[in-house]
């Protein structure tokens, strides 16, 4: 695995107005490329807001965060170019046909027809959505509109490949593509970053997990790694998460 950090976050923070503790409290972490990077933590612990930060739909308090050696905050259309993101509840043109929203997003990041026609049919067959791309996006189920997302966000082959609970509306089959996609794109030399709440698919995926709980990393490294930290060899990262959290709502 390459030590290149295709992402960066330096003392990053983010307090919302009103509230009475940082949704997010001095972040520090990287991502190296060819890695897959699981970010974990409760409901409300900041994946999301930190997430949101890195894509650059909220802007941070303090810190930094380079996505490809781009300063978010002041290249921002240099870093977006390098990233795919896909929301954990993807808001898509519903009145536009999936082919129609395909060539939107490939005409905005300058995705080439050669390239384009080739993503498309690699893309399209991987999330099995060849006989619906010609219909109204209105029509399509969560399910569908979640492949679609992930196929407009893979378009451009990005370096830095961001994911808000991806596997959810996913079925069976299409999960299991996924994720041999997510290790085939980071094989290239590209990262993923992705949160979920699938524990053990984070577990058998994962390079490396960052744990997160009221806004503050409180473990990152590989699963055995955690279980060196903790002389535990047999603990699950289930195990491992419950007891971090629970220690950290405890304090």
């Amino acid at each position: 695995m390459s030590e290149v950090a295709l992402l960066r976050l330096e003392g990053v923070s983010k307090t919302y107005r009103g509230g009475a503790r940082p949704a997010v409290d001095n972040l520090s972490l990287e991502v190296r490329a060819g890695e897959i990077f699981g970010f974990l933590g409760p409901n409300g612990a900041g994946k999301t807001t930190t997430i949101k930060m890195v894509v650059g739909l909220l802007k941070a308090d303090r810190g930094t965060i380079l996505v490809n050696g781009h300063d978010v905050a002041r290249d921002p259309v240099a870093a977006k170019a390098d990233i795919g993101y896909v929301p954990d509840n993807p808001d898509l043109y519903d009145r536009l046909t999936g082919i129609e929203y395909l060539n939107l997003v490939a005409d905005i990041f300058g995705v080439s027809r050669d390239e384009r026609r080739r993503r498309l049919a690699e893309l399209l067959e991987m999330f099995e959505l060849e006989s619906a791309v010609g219909d109204i996006i209105q029509s399509y189920s969560h399910g569908m509109k979640q492949k679609l997302a992930l196929t407009g966000a893979l378009l451009h082959n990005p370096r830095v490949f961001i994911l808000d609970e991806p596997m959810v509306g996913l079925d069976p089959r299409a999960s299991r593509l996924f994720k041999d996609m997510m290790r085939s794109h980071c094989d290239k030399g590209h990262t993923v970053f992705f949160s979920t709440h699938i524990l053990e698919v984070a577990e058998r995926l994962c390079d490396r997990v960052g744990i997160i709980n009221r806004g503050r990393l409180i473990a990152c490294g590989t699963v055995e790694e955690l279980r060196e930290r903790r002389k535990q060899a047999d603990e699950t990262l289930e195990d491992i998460f419950l007891e971090l959290t629970e220690a950290g709502e405890a304090t």
